[in-house]
């Protein structure tokens, strides 16, 4: 099988509480990617330091004025070169140090464009307090408002090539927006992977 080239991107801005555990928990993977993207907004904290502490000769820091999270996200899949990218906010991490291993041979056994899977959320204390599943989800649920938690989705980078990136006039649901876009309207292959990806941070 074809090695599988990640990318994952992590847009910042003042996470200094948080960042060093998504960071680690990205360079603590059983298949480390092949490069991590940070998109830090200008941090005024010691989150640069912490980022400059933990980043490898091949990966990517910019910090420079952008015009919000998902801005930033768009800044970093135009610098990526991987074959599949994954997003990681800085409050986040990954679930377990087996997920882009999981992920890789999931995308080498199916021909899909994307995967979705599952997420879990924890609170300040650490407990796990919401799972968050894909398991029944389908692109027509989209029009009810259910869509699948999006650090699940580990998309091919081709399809923002072909399909466009995150809308900026969408504020708070630029995520939303994309997701029926390529599912929706584009009809892009995808498959569930049963996989939990990510535990995200309440707040």
């Amino acid at each position: 099988m074809q090695d599988i080239k990640f990318s994952v991107v992590v847009p910042i801005w003042n996470a200094e509480k948080t960042v060093e555990a998504c960071l680690e928990s990205i360079l603590s993977q059983s298949v480390v990617p092949d490069e991590i993207i940070v998109i830090d907004g200008v941090s005024t904290d010691g989150t640069l330091e912490i980022v400059q502490d933990h980043l490898r000769p091949q990966d990517t820091l910019v910090s420079e004025p952008d015009k919000g999270v998902y801005d930033a996200m768009n800044k970093g899949i135009a610098i990526a070169t991987g074959d599949i990218i994954g997003i990681l906010n800085s409050d986040d991490i990954f679930s377990d140090m087996f997920v882009l291993e999981n992920i890789a041979k999931f995308h080498q056994e199916n021909d899909i464009d994307a995967s979705i899977g599952n997420i879990t959320q924890f609170n300040e204390s650490g407990r796990t307090v919401r799972k968050y599943s894909s398991k029944i989800w389908t692109p027509k649920k989209l029009k009810i408002g259910f869509m699948p938690p999006h650090p699940s989705i580990f998309f091919k980078r081709v399809l923002f090539e072909n399909y466009g990136n995150y809308r900026l006039d969408f504020i708070s649901g630029a995520d939303y927006e994309l997701i029926i876009r390529f599912f929706l309207k584009n009809k892009i292959t995808w498959k569930y992977s049963g996989i939990t990806t990510t535990a995200m941070l309440i707040g």
